[in-house]
């Protein structure tokens, strides 16, 4: 299938962090069948060549790969110099790249990787862009969350997990942190032609969280396997936020399934959102 000169996202960029696999991968995929110039970052420097060498030959789109590891503040900082210095426009930033770990390890800045990967790089990553995205008339911030929010709590007092670390607690405040953060950037960007918007993409079939599973995955995941989303479907509103005419102009909004959907109570809390935000400032400026 090659890319159609005349595809609803023809002419634009997209960046898709996480892009070398699963719902990051299909994401990129699709834009590119839409007509997208598509900017694709990844860990792995193999695995994200080769995703884009695919994508590239099954769309016939302009796809270039980038690597960085964006648990690494530095790496997120190379990373925008390079996206800036490369493509002369950006019109839309997903940022889906975040993973889970059973255990707490931290980054080379010494911080809780959960937390640094999760909610720390996309909202670093958003803020060194943020003036190449407001070029344009429709510049577009797009964050997967997960439903994972409404379990989740901001617990200032031990952010980085180092008095008690749970997976499960780390990565369901980081999945809040998406949508508080979503919450903040949105107010902030209020008369502005950049909107930001979160999502939950599904219970998606992908190598997620297998780099350091808990016993529940190991044993929940194998049995949940066929019921879950393939990556394509996950993919499904993150391409909706990035391209859809019917989504221009909406801002901070929580989305599944292609529709906006009420978020925690938490998630609304606009003391909570601002306060994390200087919080996050903070933590980036000292790296």
């Amino acid at each position: 299938m090659h890319a159609r000169n005349d595809g609803p996202m023809t002419g634009r960029t997209v960046v898709v962090t996480g892009g070398s696999g699963g719902i990051g991968k299909a994401t990129a995929m699709r834009l590119a069948q839409m007509g997208a110039t598509v900017a694709l970052t990844g860990r792995d420097s193999a695995r994200t060549h080769e995703a884009a060498h695919q994508i590239r030959t099954a769309t016939g789109a302009q796809v270039q790969p980038f690597t960085a590891d964006l648990s690494a503040q530095a790496e997120v900082r190379r990373l925008a110099s390079e996206l800036l210095g490369t493509l002369p426009r950006i019109d839309v930033l997903v940022n889906n790249a975040g993973g889970y770990w059973h255990t707490r390890h931290l980054t080379v800045d010494g911080l809780e990787r959960t937390f640094a990967l999760n909610h720390l790089a996309p909202f670093l990553l958003t803020r060194l862009l943020l003036d190449r995205l407001g070029v344009g008339d429709d510049g577009r911030v797009v964050t997967v969350s997960s439903n994972a929010q409404a379990l989740g709590r901001i617990d200032f007092d031990d952010l980085q997990g180092e008095h008690s670390y749970s997976g499960a607690r780390a990565y369901n405040q980081s999945k809040l942190a998406n949508v508080l953060f979503t919450r903040e950037l949105a107010r902030r960007l209020q008369g502005t032609t950049v909107t930001a918007n979160s999502l939950h993409p599904g219970v998606v079939r992908t190598s997620f969280g297998a780099e350091d599973p808990g016993r529940a995955q190991r044993l929940f995941v194998p049995l949940a396997r066929p019921f879950m989303r393939s990556p394509a479907q996950g993919a499904s509103t993150s391409v909706l936020l990035a391209s859809s005419p019917t989504v221009k102009g909406v801002q901070g909004q929580f989305f599944a399934r292609g529709r906006t959907r009420r978020s925690s109570k938490r998630s609304n809390d606009r003391a909570v959102a601002t306060r994390l935000w200087h919080v996050s400032e903070a933590l980036v400026e000292r790296h």
